[in-house]
C-alpha cells in the first residue's frame, strides 16, 4: 500500500540562469529524489527545483517547473512511494515560466488547490509574465486562494508562512516552516529568487517602477530570517548536487545556516553594485 502523502512547500532563490530552457540542459535532466529534512523532499529536475511535503492529509508541491517538468516530478514522487494524485496544495516561489509552467497540468491531474501571493495572482491566471523580465508565458491556471505577506498555509499538521520578498517578480514568495528529524527541529526556508535577470534595470524601469525598493525590502526580510536549512528554486543555489551525495552521513548536509547567510550577503552586494552603477550613469 502506498504511504499517505504530505508535501513540503518550497521556496526558492534562483541563480542567474538562462532565460530559455533550450540554453540550460539541466532544466530537463532527471535527478534522483532526495530527502531534505523531516517531511521535505526534492522532486525536481537537475536544474529546476520542485519540493514535496508529505503530511497525513495529503501533499503540498512547491514549484512545478516548466510544463515539461511534470513527468519528471511525477516520476520522482512515485520513486519515493507516493502518488501525484495525493497532492492537495500547489504553491510557487514566483510567477516565471520555469517555476509555474507545470501548474495547470498538475492541477488538472490532481485537482489540488492553487495558492498564490496576491501580487502574482494576475500573472498566474493570465499565463503572462508581468514581472520586469517580461519572459515567456505559460498555460493559465485557476487560483483557489490568494494570500498576502505573513499569511499561513496549513495541511496535515504542517504550517508554512509566506513572506513577500519582491523584486524578481512582484509577488515573489519565500516560504518558511519547521521540520522535525531525529529528535531535532529545524527552521527551513524556501527562498524565492533574489537575482536580477539579465537586461532588467533597477533605475527607470517602466514595467516595475518600484523594483529597486522591492529588492531592498526583500533583503531586509531575508536578513531577519535565521533558517537552519535553506533551499532554492534552482539546485545550484544551494549546492544540491554536492549535498545530495552526502545524504546518509553523520549529519544532514542540508543543514547550512552559514550557506544561507553567505547567499543573502552575496546577492545583496550584487544588487547594490548594479544599483550604484545605474545611478552613476
Amino acid at each position: 500500500m502506498r504511504r499517505a502523502l504530505t508535501f513540503v512547500l518550497g521556496l526558492s532563490i534562483a541563480l542567474p540562469v538562462a532565460l530559455t530552457a533550450q540554453s540550460d540542459r539541466s532544466w530537463r535532466e532527471p535527478f534522483e529524489p532526495v530527502k531534505i529534512a523531516g517531511n521535505i523532499y526534492y522532486v525536481g529536475t537537475r536544474g529546476l527545483s520542485s519540493f514535496l511535503l508529505v503530511t497525513p492529509a495529503g501533499g503540498i508541491v512547491i514549484d512545478s517547473g516548466e510544463a515539461e517538468s511534470v513527468p519528471f516530478i511525477r516520476a520522482n514522487i512515485e520513486k519515493l512511494g507516493f502518488r501525484l494524485t495525493d497532492v492537495r496544495l500547489l504553491l510557487a516561489g514566483h510567477a516565471h515560466f520555469d517555476h509555474v509552467g507545470g501548474h495547470a497540468e498538475i492541477k488538472r491531474l490532481t485537482n489540488a488547490q492553487v495558492v498564490v501571493m496576491d501580487a502574482d495572482r494576475e500573472a498566474l491566471e493570465s499565463g503572462t509574465d508581468r514581472s520586469a523580465l517580461g519572459g515567456s508565458g505559460w498555460t493559465p491556471v485557476h487560483i483557489d486562494r490568494v494570500i498576502k505577506d505573513g499569511d499561513t498555509v496549513t495541511l496535515g499538521g504542517t504550517t508554512l508562512t509566506a513572506h513577500l520578498t519582491p523584486g524578481h517578480t512582484q509577488g515573489c514568495t519565500t516560504w518558511t516552516m519547521e521540520a522535525a528529524e531525529n529528535g531535532r527541529r529545524y527552521q527551513v526556508a524556501f527562498v524565492c529568487s533574489v537575482t536580477i535577470n539579465e537586461g532588467v534595470h533597477l533605475v527607470g524601469n517602466t514595467r516595475v517602477p518600484a523594483i529597486a525598493d522591492h529588492y531592498a525590502r526583500t533583503f531586509r526580510v531575508l536578513r531577519d530570517l535565521k533558517p537552519d536549512v535553506f533551499v532554492a528554486e534552482h539546485g545550484g543555489v544551494f549546492d544540491l548536487d554536492k549535498k545530495a551525495t552526502q545524504v546518509g552521513g553523520a549529519s544532514n548536509p542540508f543543514v547550512d545556516a552559514e550557506g544561507y547567510r553567505r547567499l543573502v550577503e552575496r546577492s545583496e552586494q550584487a544588487y547594490q553594485k548594479q544599483l550604484r552603477e545605474e545611478r552613476g550613469r
